[in-house]
């Protein structure tokens, strides 16, 4: 695994970009640096963590202390933290990881052909919202998650923006994945300036799968404080 993949415990399928092997560039303020053609759409700064999603149980895998800036693009969605421990949570017991390079900075990223779906659990009137961003995986009905949390107001917008660009992302790109007339209908809808009222589990139709980077990760219940290597999440990111 490269030394800056994501904390976020799944590698691309064979289908995405070449590139995605060495993680999110980043300019000189550790800001997201676009790739030619990326257009920026908006950036937050938000809470994140990483959950796998059984059909029985959600467990949170991994979590960041403190919120980390979060930009959307036409093409994916970036998140760059600089605290200095990535936070792993076993059975309630918050675990610190060994600092990481560059001050602890990490990066990881989710590009517009895995998610699968999103969803806008329901918080306590006094909990931040969040919008999970679900993607399917490969040999296993266990889905990893990426969790954004905030203001009610900011997830919401948050999930409007990112419905709205992983579903122009597929529409523009009919070459990626062969879509349906049927899928190619809900992604119109998907891609329009509506709210979906009511809605808090949005499909997107035409998803790529991903794979974790270990088979272990595969069969293990819960993370292990003894075996870093074996998250696959662990990474500081620099900038290049």
């Amino acid at each position: 695994m490269h030394a800056d993949a994501s904390p976020f415990f799944i590698g691309p399928h064979r289908f995405d970009a070449p590139d995605d092997d060495v993680g999110p560039t980043l300019d000189r303020r550790y800001n997201l640096r676009p790739m030619p053609g990326e257009r920026l759409l908006g950036r937050h700064r938000l809470l994140v963590a990483g959950y796998l999603l059984g059909p029985s149980e959600v467990r949170r895998r991994w979590q960041l202390p403190e919120p980390v800036a979060v930009t959307v693009t036409d093409q994916r969605i970036c998140w760059v933290g600089s605290g200095s421990q990535l936070s792993l949570v076993a059975d309630g017991t918050h675990q610190a990881r060994p600092p990481a390079r560059l001050n602890g900075l990490m990066s990881g990223q989710i590009r517009w052909q895995w998610p699968s779906r999103l969803e806008l659990p329901t918080s306590a009137p006094d909990a931040p919202a969040q919008l999970l961003i679900v993607c399917d995986a490969l040999r296993t009905i266990q889905q990893p998650a990426l969790a954004l949390s905030g203001t009610t107001a900011e997830v919401v917008a948050l999930a409007r923006q990112v419905r709205r660009a992983v579903a122009m992302f597929r529409l523009n790109r009919p070459q990626l994945v062969d879509l349906s007339a049927q899928e190619r209908d809900v992604l119109l809808l998907r891609a329009g300036p509506g709210l979906l009222a009511g809605d808090t589990r949005v499909t997107l139709p035409g998803s790529l799968p991903v794979e974790f980077h270990s088979r272990d990760d595969y069969y293990r219940s819960r993370p292990d404080p003894t075996s870093w290597g074996g998250l696959a999440g662990g990474a500081a990111s620099g900038h290049r």
